[in-house]
């Protein structure tokens, strides 16, 4: 009877790690300072501070959203833009982590690059708007190339940074247990810095977006965000440009959790490498 007993315990199914307390735990941490920034957003709202028109209160915005939304215009800017971010940073993170990569195994590449690298990227992006306007003229491939042209910088130097830390006796372990070039490149360098590429590719992805929105307005495109936003401020629809900044936060949120964190949780948090964060 007591074998019965211990079977029936042991067989039956743990608690999955997360649930429960803990994961309601994580939920209310998360959801703590958004609380605390809506609350006092609210309360500098209804003090009388500002005006209405140009400090909302949060119910404002959502029903700016909602109406916006439901017209079919918000949608519109957000699919625009979207397609701008993810051509013009496709081709910085390609080009950047190619770059980055042959800097970091190539001493010739890493004096030829450098140099130019460090005094392009210091200058800020939309000091590059007007000559890309003259090259590409205004519109849409002069916005997505700008925004691949300044995002990949950030992506160039951590990928050379990463490939660079990568340790000698992991590449010198892996020559001793016969392992040409390629192998050593893709089992040791690759998973090496790929932390660091990531990184990279955030920080690309935040620089994406800072010019994007910018120039989306300077580049005389018809829709997208950025242009809705300083489009709104013309007229004073503080309530439409925060609608607009809220779909740029969780567009960027999800492409942080779905994406860059997929990605390292099936790589570099698999490898054991670095910790989950979830």
């Amino acid at each position: 009877m007591q074998d019965a007993v211990t079977i029936d315990v042991a067989g039956a199914p743990e608690r999955p790690a997360g649930a429960g307390p803990d994961r309601l735990r994580v939920i209310a941490r998360n959801a703590f300072p958004f609380l605390v920034v809506g609350t006092i957003w609210e309360i500098v709202a209804h003090a009388g501070y500002f005006p209405r028109k140009l400090f909302p209160p949060l119910e404002d915005a959502v029903r700016a959203f909602v109406d916006l939304t439901v017209a079919g215009i918000l949608p519109h800017h957000t699919l625009d833009t979207v397609v701008r971010l993810l051509s013009g940073f496709g081709f910085a993170a390609v080009i950047g982590v190619t770059i980055g990569v042959l800097m970091g195994r190539s001493r010739r590449m890493e004096d030829i690059c450098l140099p130019l690298v460090s005094i392009l990227a210091p200058i800020p992006g939309l000091a590059y708007t007007p000559l890309f306007l003259l090259w590409f003229g205004p519109g849409q491939f002069s916005a997505m190339m700008l925004v691949g042209f300044v995002s990949m910088f950030p992506v160039i130097y951590n990928s050379w940074t990463g490939v660079k830390v990568v340790k000698e006796i992991w590449l010198r372990s892996a020559q001793a247990m016969g392992a040409d070039d390629r192998r050593i490149f893709r089992h040791v360098i690759l998973p090496g810095a790929l932390p660091y590429i990531l990184t990279g590719l955030r920080l690309g992805l935040a620089q994406a977006w800072r010019i994007l929105v910018a120039v989306e307005m300077l580049a005389a495109v018809p829709w997208g965000l950025g242009w809705l936003i300083f489009g709104a401020r013309e007229f004073l629809n503080t309530d439409a440009m925060m609608a607009g900044i809220f779909v740029i936060a969780v567009i960027g949120l999800l492409l942080e959790k779905y994406v860059f964190q997929a990605i390292e949780n099936y790589t570099v948090v698999r490898w054991g490498m670095v910790e989950s964060m979830e």
